[in-house]
């Protein structure tokens, strides 16, 4: 079975060995141990791929390491599908009214813009 240094995971997957420890003290990883030496393998190598794959599509740390119990090596993981499909479906769901909100400001912003400038208009056509 492959194992890994926290430097290896740490320059594959292009994060600092202090996440791979933080992410270690949220239960996502669990290394063993050599001395002061941690030793990862396929398994932790895994989940940490899916927890930036995660944080990539918005889930939570808590979400992926839900996400990450429910996978089932010797199953067909439909709960953790269905799981997933639902959080893609929440995400998708505020990324929808987040863009409603950037189109309503836009249009407020827009509205504000042009009362400024017909007030300066106003303005100069007032002064001799």
């Amino acid at each position: 079975m492959p194992q890994y240094s926290i430097r290896d995971l740490a320059e594959e997957f292009d994060v600092t060995t202090r996440t791979m420890r933080f992410y270690e003290s949220e239960g996502l990883l669990h290394p063993s141990r050599k001395g002061q030496t941690r030793i990862y393998n396929d398994k932790d190598r895994i989940a940490l791929k899916l927890v930036i794959r995660g944080k990539r599509l918005g889930f939570s740390l808590a979400e992926s390491k839900e996400l990450i119990q429910l996978y089932n090596p010797k199953g067909a993981n439909e709960t953790q599908l269905r799981r997933v499909l639902d959080k893609i479906q929440q995400q998708k769901n505020a990324l929808d009214q987040q863009i409603e909100d950037i189109r309503v400001m836009q249009l407020e912003l827009e509205e504000a813009e042009r009362r400024c400038l017909e007030t300066l208009g106003d303005n100069n056509n007032s002064n001799p």
